[in-house]
């Protein structure tokens, strides 16, 4: 990945939190590493732990940024959210995986924000 491309990823991250802050998420975890997998962020709505991908692009010419979760990167993220709550033993905790989307498009500020809940299924 690029520097500039490092800094727009890291930039979408900041402004997908506050998003969610705003719509009263409680943040508990940004940038959960494990050797093979890392989860953007995670967050509680209510009794809910979202675990959240966080796609940024500066256009959508070639593709929505929600066509870049393939299903790898979901198999990747399921592995990611077992393994959290395995680690802070969270018994019967309801868990869900959303996308968000942050799309700089002709430099937009600010930009567009697309969150999709329930993005697919897992744990």
């Amino acid at each position: 990945m690029t520097t500039a491309g490092y800094a727009l990823g890291r930039a979408g991250e900041k402004t997908a939190a506050r998003y969610l802050k705003s719509r009263g998420y409680t943040l508990v975890k940004q940038n959960y590493k494990h050797k093979t997998f890392e989860i953007d962020i995670i967050a509680k709505d209510k009794d809910v732990l979202c675990f959240v991908e966080v796609k940024t692009r500066s256009n959508i010419r070639k593709a929505l940024p929600r066509e870049a979760v393939s299903r790898a990167k979901q198999k990747k993220m399921i592995l990611g959210a077992t393994t959290y709550l395995k680690e802070k033993k969270l018994v019967n905790q309801r868990v869900r995986f959303d996308v968000v989307e942050v799309v700089y498009s002709n430099g937009s500020n600010p930009p567009d924000i697309t969150h999709i809940q329930n993005a697919f299924s897992g744990v």
